[in-house]
Protein backbone atom coordinates (compact mmCIF):
# COMPACT_ATOMS: atom_id res chain seq x y z
CA UNK A 1 0.00 0.00 0.00
CA UNK A 2 1.38 3.52 0.50
CA UNK A 3 3.98 4.89 1.11
CA UNK A 4 6.51 2.51 -0.33
CA UNK A 5 8.50 1.37 2.64
CA UNK A 6 11.77 -0.41 2.82
CA UNK A 7 13.50 -2.05 5.73
CA UNK A 8 17.26 -1.86 5.50
CA UNK A 9 18.02 -3.58 8.77
CA UNK A 10 20.69 -5.79 7.25
CA UNK A 11 24.43 -6.15 6.98
CA UNK A 12 24.32 -4.27 3.67
CA UNK A 13 24.63 -0.59 4.46
CA UNK A 14 22.62 2.04 2.66
CA UNK A 15 23.23 5.60 3.76
CA UNK A 16 20.51 7.30 5.73
CA UNK A 17 18.75 10.11 3.90
CA UNK A 18 21.30 12.78 3.13
CA UNK A 19 20.99 16.54 3.24
CA UNK A 20 20.85 16.69 -0.57
CA UNK A 21 18.35 19.38 -1.56
CA UNK A 22 16.94 21.13 -4.60
CA UNK A 23 17.36 19.61 -8.04
CA UNK A 24 19.92 17.08 -6.73
CA UNK A 25 17.38 15.56 -4.32
CA UNK A 26 15.12 13.94 -6.89
CA UNK A 27 17.73 11.66 -8.50
CA UNK A 28 19.24 10.96 -5.06
CA UNK A 29 15.95 9.83 -3.51
CA UNK A 30 15.13 7.73 -6.58
CA UNK A 31 18.56 6.06 -6.28
CA UNK A 32 17.92 5.43 -2.57
CA UNK A 33 14.49 3.98 -3.30
CA UNK A 34 15.93 1.67 -5.98
CA UNK A 35 18.76 0.53 -3.68
CA UNK A 36 16.28 -0.25 -0.91
CA UNK A 37 14.02 -2.13 -3.29
CA UNK A 38 17.02 -4.19 -4.47
CA UNK A 39 17.91 -5.02 -0.86
CA UNK A 40 14.36 -6.26 -0.41
CA UNK A 41 14.53 -8.53 -3.45
CA UNK A 42 12.30 -6.21 -5.46
CA UNK A 43 9.64 -5.98 -2.73
CA UNK A 44 8.62 -3.01 -0.67
CA UNK A 45 9.39 -4.41 2.79
CA UNK A 46 6.05 -3.14 4.08
CA UNK A 47 5.65 -6.14 6.38
CA UNK A 48 8.49 -4.74 8.52
CA UNK A 49 6.63 -1.48 9.18
CA UNK A 50 3.37 -2.14 11.06
CA UNK A 51 0.53 0.14 9.96
CA UNK A 52 -2.69 0.93 11.82
CA UNK A 53 -5.55 2.72 10.06
CA UNK A 54 -7.77 5.17 11.94
CA UNK A 55 -11.09 6.57 10.74
CA UNK A 56 -13.22 9.43 12.05
CA UNK A 57 -15.94 11.38 10.25
CA UNK A 58 -14.23 13.10 7.32
CA UNK A 59 -10.72 12.03 8.40
CA UNK A 60 -8.30 9.18 7.74
CA UNK A 61 -5.20 8.62 9.87
CA UNK A 62 -2.37 6.29 8.95
CA UNK A 63 -0.10 5.27 11.82
CA UNK A 64 3.20 3.56 11.06
CA UNK A 65 5.95 2.17 13.23
CA UNK A 66 9.34 2.81 11.64
CA UNK A 67 11.76 0.55 13.52
CA UNK A 68 15.15 1.88 14.58
CA UNK A 69 17.52 1.92 11.57
CA UNK A 70 14.60 1.44 9.18
CA UNK A 71 14.35 3.69 6.15
CA UNK A 72 11.25 4.56 4.14
CA UNK A 73 10.75 6.46 0.92
CA UNK A 74 7.26 7.83 0.54
CA UNK A 75 5.03 8.41 -2.42
CA UNK A 76 4.10 11.90 -3.59
CA UNK A 77 0.98 13.25 -1.89
CA UNK A 78 -1.70 15.19 -3.73
CA UNK A 79 -2.75 17.44 -0.82
CA UNK A 80 -1.25 19.17 2.18
CA UNK A 81 -1.72 17.00 5.28
CA UNK A 82 -0.78 16.82 8.94
CA UNK A 83 2.07 14.69 10.27
CA UNK A 84 2.30 13.77 13.93
CA UNK A 85 5.43 12.12 15.31
CA UNK A 86 3.99 10.31 18.32
CA UNK A 87 7.28 9.00 19.67
CA UNK A 88 10.82 8.37 18.53
CA UNK A 89 13.45 10.24 16.59
CA UNK A 90 14.01 10.29 12.82
CA UNK A 91 15.83 12.20 10.10
CA UNK A 92 13.61 13.42 7.26
CA UNK A 93 14.88 14.58 3.88
CA UNK A 94 12.95 16.29 1.10
CA UNK A 95 14.04 18.44 -1.82
CA UNK A 96 13.45 21.42 0.48
CA UNK A 97 15.93 20.29 3.12
CA UNK A 98 16.60 17.81 5.90
CA UNK A 99 15.58 17.93 9.52
CA UNK A 100 15.29 15.74 12.55
CA UNK A 101 11.88 15.09 14.07
CA UNK A 102 11.05 13.76 17.52
CA UNK A 103 8.02 12.55 19.41
CA UNK A 104 5.61 15.46 19.91
CA UNK A 105 6.43 17.17 16.59
CA UNK A 106 3.46 18.15 14.42
CA UNK A 107 3.93 19.64 10.96
CA UNK A 108 2.28 20.06 7.57
CA UNK A 109 3.53 18.30 4.45
CA UNK A 110 2.99 20.29 1.30
CA UNK A 111 1.50 18.79 -1.88
CA UNK A 112 4.02 17.23 -4.27
CA UNK A 113 6.51 16.36 -1.53
CA UNK A 114 8.44 13.09 -1.62
CA UNK A 115 10.45 12.26 1.47
CA UNK A 116 12.99 9.81 2.76
CA UNK A 117 12.88 9.00 6.47
CA UNK A 118 15.51 7.18 8.52
CA UNK A 119 14.56 6.17 12.06
CA UNK A 120 17.26 6.93 14.63
CA UNK A 121 15.00 5.35 17.29
CA UNK A 122 11.79 3.33 16.94
CA UNK A 123 9.43 6.00 15.61
CA UNK A 124 5.64 6.11 15.48
CA UNK A 125 4.42 8.48 12.77
CA UNK A 126 0.82 9.38 11.89
CA UNK A 127 -0.32 11.14 8.73
CA UNK A 128 -3.78 12.68 8.77
CA UNK A 129 -5.73 13.14 5.54
CA UNK A 130 -9.20 14.35 4.57
CA UNK A 131 -11.69 11.56 3.85
CA UNK A 132 -14.80 13.41 2.67
CA UNK A 133 -16.58 10.22 1.57
CA UNK A 134 -15.84 8.43 4.87
CA UNK A 135 -14.63 5.42 2.91
CA UNK A 136 -12.62 2.72 4.65
CA UNK A 137 -11.52 1.29 1.29
CA UNK A 138 -7.75 1.80 1.42
CA UNK A 139 -7.41 1.64 -2.37
CA UNK A 140 -9.89 4.52 -2.74
CA UNK A 141 -8.13 6.49 -0.03
CA UNK A 142 -4.78 6.01 -1.75
CA UNK A 143 -6.27 7.04 -5.10
CA UNK A 144 -7.42 10.30 -3.49
CA UNK A 145 -4.30 10.95 -1.37
CA UNK A 146 -1.45 9.93 -3.70
CA UNK A 147 -0.49 12.11 -6.65
CA UNK A 148 2.22 9.77 -7.94
CA UNK A 149 4.67 7.10 -6.89
CA UNK A 150 7.67 8.77 -8.50
CA UNK A 151 8.67 12.14 -9.90
CA UNK A 152 8.51 10.60 -13.41
CA UNK A 153 4.89 9.56 -12.76
CA UNK A 154 4.16 13.09 -11.57
CA UNK A 155 5.55 14.66 -14.75
CA UNK A 156 3.73 12.14 -16.94
CA UNK A 157 0.43 12.81 -15.16
CA UNK A 158 0.27 16.44 -16.17
CA UNK A 159 3.16 16.98 -18.58
CA UNK A 160 4.84 19.57 -16.33
CA UNK A 161 7.95 19.44 -14.21
CA UNK A 162 7.10 19.96 -10.51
Amino acid sequence: MYPCTFNIQSEQAVAAPSPVTGAAFRPAVVALENALRNLNGGGDGLEDFPVTHHFAPGVYGREMLIPKDGTIVGKIHRHAHLNVVVRGHARVSTEFGAREVRGGDVFVSQPGTKRAVHAIEDTVWITIHPNATDTQDLDKIEEYVIEANTFTDLIESDGKEH
